[in-house]
């Protein structure tokens, strides 16, 4: 069993630090993230047992729709704040990172007595883990091109590092359910245990990370769409319609998350009435499938139009949703789990391609975070209103969304061709 661990361990060194990883910093990244993962797979399994599980359909939509609002009123103040907080200070991604990380350990710490007695802290600590955590998300990817190895491209360290995310979540998901056999308070303290790992690592990542030599300061509106600032700074068209593109991929993963999460809880199919726990796992583990196929997927395809592939699946989500309003069965929702899933990561990657690609090295650092963070924001709004259609039957609440979706693939193509033809 010692030998089997070491060996473990040997082999997930060597792929930490394959490619000079080791060298640039990269592996540290890697390290940190796949404990990242696996302290929110824990913080998720706690949350699902002690507010979605255990509390009927009806209060459980009440108490995560509450959980949403907090987490994305402050996320939407405070996350365009982060990442000139950041270029002001230049020793301040570090100690960002860390602090996401620290503050999560202690929420968890809270929150383990707070489920244990049924303490109103339980909300606030809640609140401040799932801020913390799609902070994080922003933070880590203004710090990936600081570490990026010179035979390393964005589009595969991307891959990497979802890939080890992945792989964390994987490995800890088994030890959260066991510690959950002791109550849930004890898988909060497993996570209390890997955030503070977590934290020691962030700390650890080389000084390159703080470095902010030759960067220059992008906002919101100019990744977002195609102003004036934006495109004196080197910021293309094609990025901003990969963003957009994007945009409406993490929606739909929002959105199908707490849809389905609602939907085949109060109204199951046939058979699996007494197996709702397995009936989320087949549909929600597929997207998380689909994430991880299209991951690997993206870090063997070599194309040389990142811009076309953003809205081929794009396209692909539209029908796929749309086939499943119209013949709604368990087979069509895991299809849409894992369409979902592989969407997202290849519309990921070709728009860290393109990123790559198009933008200038000055402001590539703030448009990776700033992007990141408008994807963060199209998922919680994507969560509300998966939320809110919850309250309907499926095939209305996928029929609306699909709708939606429809729109917003015909605003992104008219905008793109239009763009051409001014070009032109």
């Amino acid at each position: 069993m010692g030998r089997a661990s070491t060996k473990t361990v040997q082999t997930a060194r060597r792929m930490t630090h394959a490619q000079g990883a080791g060298e640039s910093g990269m592996s540290r990244l890697l390290e940190m993230h796949a404990f990242n993962t696996a302290g929110d797979a824990a913080v998720a399994i706690s949350l699902a047992g002690t507010l979605f599980f255990t509390v009927p359909t009806g209060e459980a939509r009440g108490q995560v729709a509450l959980f949403l609002l907090l987490t994305m009123l402050p996320f939407a103040i405070v996350a365009p704040l982060i990442g000139p907080f950041l270029d002001r200070f230049r020793r301040g991604r570090r100690w960002a990172i860390g602090s996401t990380m620290a503050i999560r350990a202690f929420c968890c710490w809270v929150l383990a007595g707070a489920v244990q007695t049924e303490s109103v802290a339980l909300f606030p600590a809640a609140l401040g883990c799932l801020v913390c955590s799609k902070a994080y998300g922003v933070t880590r990817a203004s710090a990936v091109p600081r570490v990026l190895p010179q035979d390393l491209t964005l589009v595969k360290a991307n891959s990497r590092i979802s890939l080890t995310g992945t792989a964390g979540a994987v490995i800890s998901a088994p030890l959260a359910i066991g510690a959950a056999q002791f109550g849930a308070e004890w898988t909060l303290r497993y996570a209390f245990v890997v955030f503070v790992v977590a934290t020691i690592l962030a700390i650890l990542l080389p000084a390159s990370v703080d470095s902010a030599e030759g960067e220059e300061q992008v906002d919101l509106a100019s990744v977002g769409g195609s102003t004036a600032r934006g495109i004196g700074q080197g910021i293309t068209f094609a990025v901003v319609g990969a963003l957009r593109c994007n945009a409406g991929l993490r929606f739909l993963s929002g959105f199908l998350t707490m849809f389905m999460a609602f939907v085949l809880k109060e109204r199951p199919f046939p058979g699996f009435e007494d197996k709702v726990t397995l009936l989320l796992a087949l549909v929600i583990g597929a997207a998380g499938a689909g994430n991880t196929i299209g991951t690997l997927v993206g870090s063997v395809l070599k194309t040389r139009r990142p811009e076309i592939v953003v809205i081929i699946v794009l396209v692909l989500d539209v029908v796929v949703i749309t086939a499943a309003a119209v013949v709604y069965s368990l087979y069509t929702a895991v299809l849409l789990g894992l369409t979902v899933g592989i969407c997202q990561s290849l519309g990921k990657l070709s728009l860290d391609a393109l990123i790559q690609r198009d933008i200038p090295e000055a402001v590539l650092t703030s448009v990776f975070a700033r992007s990141e963070t408008l994807l963060q924001l199209s998922w919680v709004i994507g969560g509300f209103v998966g939320l809110g259609l919850g309250l309907q039957t499926p095939r209305i609440g996928l029929t609306v969304t699909a709708v939606v979706l429809v729109v917003w693939l015909v605003f992104v193509v008219r905008s793109t061709a239009g763009h051409r033809e001014a070009r032109a």
